[in-house]
């Protein structure tokens, strides 16, 4: 019996030609259509022939993976009429990958192979995938892309600082900054548009908060910077430091960092992947059920009364909390350590007492302090201490027995040191809103 045009998976080859003969491939098992299909605008219903109705818009769609049964929302092909959308792979780590082959049909093992294309070679044809079939390629042309964020404007500093202006829809952008030294090349990738966190001394923050980045918005970063910086360098540390509290981005954040150190992609070690937060405490304790990245904290002061001041999410999660869910998230390993981050600001935060009083807070916290110079921005009301200042406060620091750096500023000729990315916000946020909100 002729099997019917649904029940043929859009993957089955041309027959196989022996001499004269023709010996069809038999069809590849394929799941029961989907009943829900992502679509713009939210996710469609099939109606009673089983095509998509457009006027059958869900008000509150289930979310895509997750435990969804994939016989009831997946990505089964569809028929040309109810084609409404194109998956972005370049978002989807292996597990996605694999899910996404399995529901249209095909083995999972392809999810390695679209991995080891995307991320390891940079290729974004997928006529150029030349180990899989040609019926897979064009269904993958079809109805799937790779699509990055769009460079809008490339600058390099005269210490070879590089940093992109990242266009991610038509209203925002992002800014990702890559860092040369000596035998490494530190990418610092953005994980909001914006930030709505308020932190007084930092660009970003003034400009407002828009929207969570996408896993392919977050990887892009990486999938860009490795395309232009080619053979010439190579990221081999990856910091969530740019826009953006990562850990209100969570769920993308630790997609996006577990793309970051698989096998098939980057191949990055936890080491060298560091995610900076100003101390979401409920996300990092969630932080340390799910991953194990390097931790980083933007603390900036040694006691509540300043903290307020500089870093207003303090007012929701002191600094006892903090460092208490730092020490829960390094755990036992005695060899990993918290990278403590302290924006010095003349008057403000760099006395004497001030590094006597951090010493004192960080005595029993395995860490180590990176002290960072303030990088003005317009309309800022702080100064950065005089190199003598910030030489003192290290040496206070370090007599107590704490690893202490000074980070050198890097890029402030095209406004990509610390604290000074900006990028294009459209600002949703009210600016002063309330922090119960937030977390």
């Amino acid at each position: 019996m002729e099997p019917s045009s649904l029940e043929l998976s859009p993957f089955i080859r041309e027959p196989l030609k022996t001499g004269s003969e023709e010996t069809p491939l038999a069809p590849l098992e394929i799941p029961p259509i989907p009943l829900f299909q992502r679509g713009v605008g939210g996710i469609y219903c099939r109606n009673e022939e089983g095509i998509l109705d457009s006027a059958a818009l869900l008000p509150n769609p289930p979310p895509m993976g997750g435990g969804v049964n994939s016989t009831l929302l997946g990505g089964f092909p569809e028929t040309e009429s109810a084609s409404l959308s194109r998956t972005n792979l370049l978002g989807l780590n292996r597990k996605a990958m694999e899910d996404y082959f399995r529901s249209i049909g095909d083995k999972p093992f392809r999810a390695v192979q679209l991995l080891q294309w995307i991320h390891q070679r940079g290729v974004d044809d997928f006529s150029a995938m030349t180990n899989l079939s040609k019926p897979l390629r064009t269904y993958l042309a079809s109805h799937c892309e790779i699509r990055p964020p769009e460079i809008v404007l490339a600058q390099e500093a005269s210490d070879g600082v590089r940093k992109w202006v990242l266009q991610v829809d038509a209203n925002n952008r992002i800014e990702t900054v890559f860092i040369p030294e000596e035998g490494r090349g530190t990418l610092c990738v953005s994980s909001q548009v914006g930030c709505a966190l308020d932190c007084s001394f930092c660009s970003t923050a003034q400009q407002g908060f828009n929207r969570n980045l996408s896993v392919a918005e977050i990887i892009g970063q990486l999938w860009v910077a490795q395309r232009e910086l080619g053979t010439e360098r190579r990221v081999t540390n990856v910091v969530l430091m740019g826009m953006g509290e990562p850990l209100l981005n969570f769920n993308n954040v630790v997609a996006a960092t577990e793309l970051m150190m698989d096998d098939f992609t980057y191949c990055l070690s936890k080491r060298r992947v560091t995610l900076s937060t100003s101390g979401v405490v409920p996300a990092l304790d969630r932080l340390a059920e799910v991953s194990d990245v390097s931790l980083a904290v933007s603390l900036h002061a040694p006691d509540d009364a300043l903290r307020d001041e500089l870093v207003p999410i303090n007012r929701k999660y002191p600094i006892k909390e903090l460092l208490a869910a730092c020490k829960r998230y390094i755990g036992k390993e005695g060899r990993r350590k918290v990278t403590i981050e302290y924006v010095l600001l003349d008057g403000v935060n760099d006395s004497p007492a001030h590094a006597k009083a951090l010493a004192k807070l960080l005595a029993n916290v395995p860490s180590k302090v990176n002290l960072i110079p303030f990088n003005p921005f317009p309309n800022s009301r702080y100064r950065c201490p005089s190199p003598e200042t910030i030489t003192r406060f290290s040496e206070i620091v370090q007599q107590a027995g704490l690893i202490t750096t000074t980070r050198k500023t890097r890029g402030g000729d095209i406004d990509a040191a610390c604290g000074q990315l900006v990028g294009r916000v459209n600002d949703k946020s009210k600016r002063h809103f309330k922090l119960q909100a937030i977390a």
